[in-house]
């Protein structure tokens, strides 16, 4: 049986007022409604969810950033996102490196505060000017003070979704691997799995461990098993012929004992589609062999992502060891 429930916004915030220093947005606190909020506001509220894996939802459309953990909204921030000729690509990206002092090496070593990387190409999350549209060379500019909020919570795999349309985040639980059934007696052995692995936010200093990723595309009916940023399995999906999967990403949460299975928190998206119908049965459809699921089983871990996507895992979409799959160049 698979259990689906809708999580919806929470409406109302307190914000954070504009002062420029140095060409920055700082902020100062202010209460606001999230759709009025002026260029260098956002929105924080931590207290919302504790605990629980962290993802970032960047909406060109709306120039903001939503934060979601454990499936709830904790913060919104006004953005400035990639100009024309300079676009910010559509797609989902994980966080590969932090660096909270970096400076462009590209762009006159300018200061990028507080940088999440999404690609090693240019595109990342760091506080710069916000003048109320689309002005950056691509990388997602946000307001000083969000930007150090931001980078408190966020990890290395992160999952960071850049597009025109998203979904509210959306659970899943379902008594397997969702790529492969087991047996109830079997749920006991899943949960040892992940006895004792904490989500990489609360690794502690030192603590250094292999993220977890996999990642399924309908397009070229594969499936890969990374490791950080190594793939260290790869199969065939069983799909029927033409069968889409849409854009999703399942963030899992861990073990559900109640209902005996595991638990995901989901967010779906498009580069462009501004209806979107949430496909629950979609990873559902897709068949992989009892090996692969072991492979998973072995290496999973609370906060590990699971994306699924219609694209391609091509040059074209995913750059070397980007980890990136762009819908938009």
């Amino acid at each position: 049986m698979t259990c689906v429930d809708r999580r919806s916004f929470v409406r109302g915030a307190i914000g954070a007022g504009v002062v420029l220093t140095g060409g920055l947005a700082i902020g100062e606190e202010t209460l606001k409604e999230i759709s009025q909020l002026k260029p260098g506001e956002f929105t924080w509220h931590p207290e919302r969810a504790a605990e629980g894996p962290v993802s970032v939802v960047v909406s060109i459309p709306q120039q903001r950033v939503h934060v979601y953990r454990n499936g709830v909204r904790v913060a919104v921030s006004t953005c400035s996102t990639g100009k024309a000729g300079h676009e910010t690509p559509t797609g989902v990206f994980v966080v590969l490196q932090k660096d909270k002092h970096h400076r462009s090496s590209t762009y006159n070593n300018a200061p990028m505060p507080n940088t999440n990387r999404l690609t090693w190409s240019g595109i990342a999350l760091h506080a710069g000017k916000l003048p109320g549209y689309p002005a950056s060379h691509g990388c997602v500019r946000l307001p000083l003070k969000f930007s150090e909020l931001l980078f408190s919570i966020t990890h290395l795999g992160t999952p960071v979704i850049i597009a025109g349309s998203h979904s509210d985040p959306w659970e899943l639980t379902h008594p397997g691997m969702i790529l492969g059934s087991y047996a109830e007696h079997e749920f006991e052995h899943v949960v040892a799995s992940l006895e004792g692995k904490k989500r990489p936010s609360d690794w502690a200093q030192g603590q250094e461990y292999p993220i977890t990723s996999v990642l399924v595309s309908s397009a070229d009916r594969v499936i890969e098993l990374i490791e950080n940023d190594r793939a260290v399995a790869r199969q065939s999906l069983a799909m029927a012929p033409g069968d889409k999967l849409g854009s999703h990403v399942f963030v899992l949460n861990g073990a559900h004992e109640g209902k005996r299975g595991l638990h995901w928190t989901a967010i779906t998206h498009h580069a462009s589609e501004p209806d979107l119908k949430i496909d629950s049965s979609a990873i559902l459809r897709v068949g992989v062999d009892p090996q692969f699921v072991g492979e998973i089983r072995s290496r999973m871990h609370p906060g590990m992502t699971l994306i699924v996507t219609d694209a391609p895992l091509s040059p074209d979409t995913r750059s070397g060891k980007d980890f990136v799959i762009v819908t938009t160049a």
